[in-house]
C-alpha cells in the first residue's frame, strides 16, 4: 500500500521541544539488611568480582538476596532459571551499574526464566546487544527503580526492549527508566495482570506497549520524545488476547521522533516501523480498553489513534479466533487533555503509514472547504466488525469519546482511503468524515 506523493510540498520546517528528563525514577535505596530481609540466604558482591556473580547466578538457590554494591559491573550476560522468592538489589541506578556493552553472546543482558516472586531493583543496566531484560514464564515479578538505557540513541542496532516482561502472572514495573530501544522501551507482552508505573521512557521507538496482555493498569508515567509514546495492540498468532486495559494520569509529550526501528521491521505486519512519527497513544485490535484523564500534548500527527488489525495487515481476518479478534471492541476515550502544534514532524513523510494520513488529510482539504487545516486530535480507521457480520451500524464495536477539544475527530475510513489513493476506487467512494455523533455514547 504505498502512497505516492512530491514530499516537498508537505514537509514543513518542525519545532522540537526537546525535554530533559526530569528523573524522578531516582531515589534513596535502602539496601536489605541480610539478617532481617526475610531470606534464607543472602550474597554480597562489589566490582571485579563478576566471575563470582555468574556462578552465583547459576547455582543459586530458593529464596536468596543478592546485593550488589555501589560501582560499575561489566557482564557476557547474567540467567536465572527455575528458581523461587529472589531479589536482586542495588545501592541505586546512579550508583550500581550493569555494563553489557562487551557482550559477545547471548540475546539478553539479564534473562530470567520460570521464577516465582522475583524482584529487581536499584540498579542501572545498559547497552546489551539484545534486550537488557527479558523475565519470561515467571509470576509476582517486580521491576522497580531500574534504569535501562542504551547510551547511543537512535541507533538500530540497539536491542528491542529495555524492560521486557513476556508470559508472565501479575507484573509490577515502578519507578523506572527506558532510553534508546530500538521497538519498546517498557514492553509487556502475553501476560495476565500488569501495573505500570511512576515510569519514565524517551528516544525509543514506543515509550511504552502493552501487548496482547490482559489487565493491565498503565499511571502515572512521563512518555516522551519516543516514535510513539503509548501503544496498546493485539497481534495475531500469539497464546492469548489481550483487553481490560486502562491508561490513566499519564503525561504523553512530544512523541515526535524519528522512527529508528532496524529496517526489517519496516513494512512487515507486525513490526514496530509501521508506527507513525507525531503519535500519541496508537491502539491496534485489543477490545476493552480505557484512555483518560491524561496530558496528550504536542504529539503532532495525532493525539490518539485507534485502527484495526486491517490497517496492518490486509490479511488479519484469516487470524481471526479465541486469541485474536482484529477489530477493537468497547473503548472508551474521556477526560483527557490534548493539545497539538499545527504542523506535523518532517519525520512522518518518511514513514508510510504517517504519509498515507497526511495525504489524506491535504486531499480533504482541497475537496471541503470546511476541513480544518490540520490533522485531527483523534483518528478512527473507520472498518469494523460489519465487515464480518455484515451489519450496517454505525459504530458496532461500542467505541466512546467524551471529549472538548477543537479540530477533535475524524473517521478516516482508512481501508478506503487506501484504495483510493492507490487508484483502485474512485475517490468519491472514500468518504472520511468529522460527524462523531454516534461514537459519544458515554
Amino acid at each position: 500500500m504505498k502512497v505516492m506523493m512530491n514530499r516537498a510540498l508537505y514537509i514543513l520546517a518542525v519545532s522540537l521541544f526537546i525535554f530533559s528528563c526530569n528523573d524522578a525514577t531516582e531515589e534513596i535505596i535502602v539496601v536489605d539488611d541480610c539478617a532481617n530481609s526475610g531470606y534464607n540466604n543472602c550474597l554480597e558482591f562489589g566490582p571485579g568480582e563478576e566471575e563470582a556473580i555468574n556462578i552465583a547466578f547459576l547455582s543459586i538457590e530458593n529464596s536468596t538476596l543478592i546485593k550488589l554494591k555501589a560501582g560499575t559491573y561489566y557482564f557476557d550476560n547474567l540467567s536465572l532459571v527455575n528458581v523461587s522468592d529472589i531479589k536482586i538489589m542495588g545501592e541505586g541506578p546512579s550508583k550500581t551499574k550493569l555494563d553489557f556493552s562487551l557482550q559477545t553472546s547471548g540475546g539478553e543482558g539479564i534473562r530470567v526464566t520460570d521464577v516465582t516472586n522475583f524482584i529487581i531493583k536499584g540498579l542501572t543496566l545498559m547497552d546489551a546487544k539484545g534486550d537488557l531484560i527479558k523475565v519470561s514464564n515467571s509470576e509476582n515479578v517486580t521491576f522497580h527503580t531500574i534504569h535501562a538505557i542504551w547510551n547511543n540513541v537512535a541507533d538500530s542496532s540497539n536491542g528491542g526492549y529495555a524492560i521486557y516482561p513476556v508470559l508472565c502472572k501479575n507484573v509490577l514495573i515502578d519507578s523506572c527508566l527506558a532510553t534508546g530501544a530500538s521497538d519498546a522501551g517498557i514492553y509487556v507482552g502475553q501476560t495476565k495482570g500488569a501495573i505500570v508505573r511512576n515510569c519514565v521512557a524517551y528516544k525509543n521507538v514506543a515509550g511504552c506497549e502493552i501487548e496482547n496482555t490482559q489487565d493491565a493498569e498503565v499511571y502515572d508515567n512521563e512518555f516522551y520524545n519516543n516514535t510513539g509514546g503509548f501503544l496498546i495492540f493485539d497481534l495475531p498468532n500469539l497464546s492469548q488476547r489481550g483487553g481490560n486495559v486502562r491508561a490513566y494520569n499519564n503525561f504523553i509529550h512530544h512523541n515526535n521522533f524519528k522512527n529508528f526501528a532496524p529496517s526489517s521491521s519496516f513494512g512487515t505486519t507486525v513490526g514496530v516501523g509501521n508506527v507513525p512519527p507525531g503519535c500519541g497513544v496508537l491502539q491496534s485490535s485489543t477490545s476493552n480498553t480505557e484512555i483518560f484523564n491524561n496530558r496528550i500534548v504536542r504529539n503532532n500527527l495525532a493525539s490518539i489513534i485507534v485502527v484495526s488489525g486491517l490497517v496492518l495487515d490486509e490479511n488479519a481476518l484469516d487470524y481471526v479466533g479465541p486469541n485474536f479478534y482484529p477489530f477493537p471492541t468497547n473503548v472508551k476515550i474521556y477526560g483527557n487533555e490534548m493539545i497539538k502544534d499545527h504542523i506535523w514532524p518532517e519525520v512522518t513523510l518518511q514513514h508510510e503509514f504517517g504519509s498515507l494520513v497526511v495525504a489524506m488529510h491535504l486531499y480533504l482539504k482541497l475537496t471541503n472547504p470546511n476541513q480544518h487545516p490540520f490533522i485531527q486530535h483523534i483518528l478512527l480507521g473507520g472498518d469494523n466488525s460489519n465487515i464480518l457480520t455484515g451489519g450496517t451500524e454505525e459504530n458496532p464495536d461500542n467505541i466512546c469519546i467524551d471529549e472538548s477539544e477543537f479540530n477533535l475527530f475524524l473517521n478516516m475510513e482508512v481501508l478506503n482511503g487506501f484504495e483510493a489513493v492507490n487508484g483502485n476506487i474512485p475517490f468519491e467512494d472514500w468518504t472520511p468524515s468529522n460527524d462523531i455523533t454516534s461514537f459519544e455514547c458515554l
